[in-house]
C-alpha cells in the first residue's frame, strides 16, 4: 500500500467515524462517553425556537440548555423544518432521517404526548409511531384568539367572526376550524398567512380584526403589543376537538434509557419551579401537564 492510500484509508476513517457519531440516534452511554447530545427543535418557531442576532433562543432552547447541562454534556441543536405531519418529523429527525440530510438527533422537543396517538396504526394495521418513544410532557398547550378592540368591542364567542376578518396560519387547525365551524359562516372572514408574526402584523395594519392561535405563540407576540388595545379573548372553542392537549418530547424507540434519564430531568424541572421560571421569561403562561399532578 502506498503512503498515500494509506492517509486516505485513515481520512475515510475518521470521517467514517464522524459521521456515525453525528448523524445516529445514540443510546445514553454513548452519550455520556462523547460528552454531547443533539437536540432537535423546530426552526424559526418563536417563542421556543429561534435566532436572533446570531443567538439560539427559545423556550425549548432552553430547555434542552438545561437537560444537556443535568446529564454533563454539551448540547448541539438541529434544526428541523417543519414537514407535513408529525409523522414526518419524527422520521426526519429522530429515527431515519430526511431523504437530503440523513442526520438525526438524539432528542426531538415539542411532539405531542398523547397515549391514543402514539398507539396510532395505519391502514395495515403497523404502529405509525412504532420507531419512537415519547415522553416527559412538559407543557399544555390550548387555543387562544388576541384581537383589535378599535374593531371589535369583544369577543363573547366564535360567532363574532361571521362579521370579522381574523388571521389564522395555513394549513393549521384553526383555519380547518373557522372554515367548518358553524356550517361554514366565518369560512369567508378567515383569512391565511404563513406565519402567526404576519398575521400579527396584518393585524396591527388592520387587515384583519384578530388572530387566532396556539395560546403560547399568541401570548408571546401580545407582550409586544398595547395590551389594552389589543386584548387577549376569554371565548371558549366549541367543535374544536382538543381544546388542550400536552406537549413532550421523543427519542428513538431503542433508547429508552435516555428517556428515562431525561424524563426524571424534566419531572424535577416541573416539580422545582425550574420548568415555569422558563415559560415565565417568555412571558408566557405555564401550566402543568396532569401526568405531574400528585
Amino acid at each position: 500500500m502506498t503512503p498515500s492510500n494509506a492517509l486516505l484509508r485513515i481520512l475515510w476513517a475518521v470521517c467514517a467515524l464522524f459521521l456515525w457519531e453525528t448523524c445516529l440516534a445514540r443510546p445514553f452511554d454513548d452519550i455520556v462517553q462523547t460528552k454531547f447530545i443533539t437536540v432537535a427543535v423546530y426552526r424559526d418557531f418563536a417563542p421556543f425556537s429561534f435566532q436572533e442576532n446570531g443567538k439560539d433562543l427559545g423556550i425549548d432552547v432552553e430547555i434542552a440548555k438545561h437537560i444537556a447541562q443535568q446529564l454533563g454534556v454539551e448540547l448541539k441543536l438541529k434544526w428541523a423544518t417543519a414537514d407535513e405531519s408529525v409523522e414526518d418529523d419524527l422520521r426526519n429527525n429522530i429515527w431515519k432521517g430526511h431523504f437530503l440530510d440523513r442526520t438525526v438527533a438524539d432528542l426531538m422537543l415539542r411532539v405531542p404526548y398523547d397515549k391514543k396517538y402514539s398507539l396510532k396504526r395505519d391502514d395495515i394495521g403497523e404502529l405509525v409511531n412504532g420507531q419512537v418513544h415519547m415522553f416527559a410532557p412538559y407543557h399544555v398547550e390550548s387555543w387562544q384568539i388576541v384581537f383589535d378592540q378599535t374593531a371589535i368591542e369583544s369577543v363573547p364567542t366564535i360567532a363574532v367572526f361571521q362579521y370579522h376578518d381574523i388571521g389564522v396560519e395555513n394549513d393549521s387547525v384553526p383555519q380547518f376550524y373557522l372554515m367548518s365551524a358553524f356550517a361554514g359562516r366565518m369560512r369567508e372572514r378567515s383569512k391565511q398567512f404563513v406565519t402567526i408574526p404576519l398575521a400579527i402584523q396584518a393585524m396591527q395594519a388592520k387587515e384583519v380584526d384578530a388572530v387566532m392561535g396556539m395560546r403560547s405563540q399568541i401570548s408571546y407576540f401580545h407582550s409586544q403589543l398595547d395590551s389594552e388595545r389589543y386584548p387577549l379573548a376569554q371565548n371558549g372553542f366549541p367543535n374544536i376537538g382538543k381544546q388542550k392537549w400536552d406537549i413532550g418530547m421523543a427519542v428513538k424507540a431503542d433508547y429508552r434509557q435516555l428517556g428515562y434519564a431525561i424524563g426524571d430531568i424534566v419531572e424535577q424541572m416541573t416539580k422545582d419551579g425550574t420548568m415555569r421560571k422558563i415559560f415565565e421569561d417568555y412571558q408566557i403562561t405555564y401550566e402543568t401537564p396532569e401526568y405531574y399532578s400528585p
